[in-house]
């Protein structure tokens, strides 16, 4: 055991002869103090590549030598210049206030020679312009105005419509005289062509920071002039008087709008408000104008509460005479015996987000039993020369629940109408009657990148017997609706005439969509002895440029009842088809704005059996067209 123990020292002691020597430990270097080693050269600061050392301080290099400039002025402190705001009068002039003044240094003008956006005239309505309500108005250049303070605004607004349109519509034979000598047939001609130019001119005058919150009181008026110019194929239908010639030209200058809104007060730190509005003003009862969309003289509260979630209208409105050729009011006259009385509450999200929901409720309360009106045509509107020829007064009640929105990506509008109420005479019975029918409308469309997909529903009750004591025909109080291509559609366009059935009654009105058996929507009473009406359909709208829409629409018309036609015409078995109805219109706005528009629209009645069965024409020819040309600058 001893030996094999120095063996094994030997060997150790031999690999300990043979391994290199050990490296030697690397020095840390560590900053001297200050105060203890002052004689000690500073550490090299580069051991640790891209860091300085705790404690190491390179030395700085000597100072410059500073030029002296005796007399020299301080550069001002930086509190002197602006910092992200400058001082303006007032917030409208943010812009035309880097505009530099006419006249001004002709370096100046030339560096905003290009600033269009900023720089422009008063007549560019695309532009901040004080004619638009941008720029509130300087007192001392209006003294003739009763304004005080710098927060009145004056809106102006010019704009003119101009439609051509040809078409072809049932007319009747003139039984004095007509248009030929040898025609003795129901049914004459079917051609006629329209042309009327309407200019409408509104101003505004308005106090308060509207930007914010509604405005504390504004004064409106417009004025519209009409001309238009008709011809048809027959006599007799553009004038009661037989020897006229079978065309029209005539003129008519209207007082539209005038009223005075009043802010009553603030009810929320949000500007939730009251307001009150008194004169001949615009009204919409629902989301698409089924019921009552008119410019009529009234008295109207609104407002709104929860953050503008929730809105109100409490109104009443005594109804204008019109114009029958212009459809403008006629304020020469006295106001109709007519009133509407109206409430509806609006509250957004309600049931769905996104999704409009509206509750409405109105009363028609009409007193026109013992007048006798006639248009300046010379044709009776009142009372309606229609079963047995006698005036009436009803009371008619409408309770409804509109909504308009969107259910993710659908949107859809809905109406649904029940009217109830009394007539004091019935046109066939001649005794008083109720009133109990009912409206029902939905449209759902689906947007598909440019694309906009629909379909249509409607259904409004008729009267199936005429010698029942309930009128059950639907009929809105003044219809225009926004709905299944609107006046692009045929049916909505064109008003066709009862013939052989009443003299001046018309089965359906112009811009509406119920067959309603009534003199006139402007001036007649309504009816709720009616045939009712039935729609369905599809359209869809391709935006193709932003500037450019295509929309075209298909919709299938039926009487709801035919009882009412029956008896009418004397005529059995009288079908519910009255055929498709498709349209398509080409719109173009050039600037990609409202201010001008250019719209060119078809359509084609391609008439079904029950069309047939009441009307026709002395060509035989059982479809009817109308073409559309329409223009609109808006300033």
């Amino acid at each position: 055991m001893a030996g094999l123990a120095l063996i094994l020292a030997g060997i150790l002691a031999q690999a300990s002869a043979d391994a290199p020597p050990p490296a030697p430990a690397p020095t840390v270097a560590v900053a001297p103090a200050a105060d203890d080693q002052p004689d000690k050269a500073p550490p090299d600061a580069g051991i640790i590549a891209g860091r300085r050392k705790p404690g190491y301080n390179e030395a700085l290099p000597p100072p410059l030598v500073l030029p002296t400039n005796q007399g020299a002025v301080a550069a001002p402190p930086p509190q002197a210049f602006p910092g992200d705001t400058l001082p303006l009068p007032d917030r409208w002039r943010i812009m035309s206030s880097l505009c530099p003044a006419k006249g001004g240094d002709q370096t100046i003008l030339e560096a905003f020679a290009g600033e269009r956006e900023v720089c422009h005239g008063q007549s560019d309505p695309y532009h901040q312009n004080p004619l638009k309500g941008d720029i509130p108005l300087d007192p001392a250049k209006v003294p003739w105005l009763p304004i005080h303070g710098d927060d009145w605004f004056f809106e102006g607004n010019f704009t003119s419509d101009s439609v051509v349109e040809a078409r072809s519509l049932p007319l009747p034979v003139s039984n004095a005289a007509g248009q030929n000598g040898h025609d003795l047939s129901t049914f004459g001609g079917d051609r006629s062509i329209a042309l009327s130019q309407t200019f409408l001119v509104s101003a505004s005058l308005i106090k308060g920071s509207t930007t914010f919150k509604p405005p504390e009181i504004e004064y409106h008026i417009s004025l519209g002039f009409n001309v238009n110019y008709a011809q048809v194929s027959e006599r007799q239908i553009l004038n009661v008087d037989a020897a006229r010639a079978p065309h029209r030209f005539d003129t008519d200058v209207a007082l539209q709008e005038a009223y005075i809104d009043y802010h009553l007060r603030n009810t929320s730190a949000r500007y939730d408000f009251d307001s009150i509005r008194v004169g001949i003003q615009p009204f919409q009862a629902d989301f698409r104008g089924f019921l009552f969309n008119d410019e009529q003289l009234g008295i109207r509260l609104f407002g709104d509460r929860d953050d503008n979630r929730l809105q109100y209208n409490l109104a009443v409105f005594w109804r204008l005479e019109k114009n029958i050729n212009s459809g403008l009011n006629d304020v020469t006259q006295a106001p109709r015996h007519d009133q509407v009385f109206l409430a509806n509450v609006y509250r957004q999200d309600f049931l769905i987000p996104g999704f409009t929901s509206q509750l409405t409720f109105v009363y028609n309360r009409n007193r026109e039993a013992n007048e006798y009106y006639y248009d300046q045509n010379g044709f009776p509107e009142r009372p309606a020369l229609i079963g047995n020829l006698r005036g009436h007064d009803y009371d008619a009640f409408y309770l409804g629940y509109n909504a308009d929105g969107h259910i993710h990506r659908m949107n859809l509008t809905a109406s649904a109408y029940y009217l109830f109420g009394h007539d004091s005479v019935s046109q066939f019975t001649g005794q008083a009657a109720d009133i109990s029918a009912y409206f029902l409308a939905a449209e759902a469309s689906y947007d598909h990148d440019w694309m906009r997909l629909r379909v249509s529903g409607l259904y409004s009750s008729g009267q199936s017997n005429v010698y029942s004591k309930t009128e059950t025909g639907f009929d809105a109080i003044y219809e225009n609706p926004i709905f299944a291509g609107a006046d692009t559609s045929y049916w909505i366009r064109q008003s066709i005439p009862f013939i052989a059935g009443g003299r001046a009654i018309a089965l359906n009105q112009p811009n509406g969509i119920l067959n309603d058996l009534r003199t006139s929507k402007d001036l007649g009473q309504s009816n709720f002895v009616n045939p009712g009406t039935v729609l369905t359909g599809v359209g869809a709208d391709f935006d193709l440029l932003p500037t450019l829409r295509l929309a075209t629409n298909a919709n299938h018309l039926w009487f709801a009842e035919t009882g009412v036609l029956e008896t009418l015409r004397q005529q059995g078995n009288i079908a519910r088809d009255i055929g498709w109805d498709l349209s398509s219109a080409v719109t173009w706005r050039p600037k990609a704005t409202q201010n001008i528009i250019l719209r060119l629209s078809a359509a084609l009645l391609v008439a079904g059996q029950g069309m047939r069965d009441l009307f026709g024409n002395s060509s035989g020819d059982s479809n009817y067209y109308s073409i559309l040309g329409n223009v609109i600058f808006n300033f």
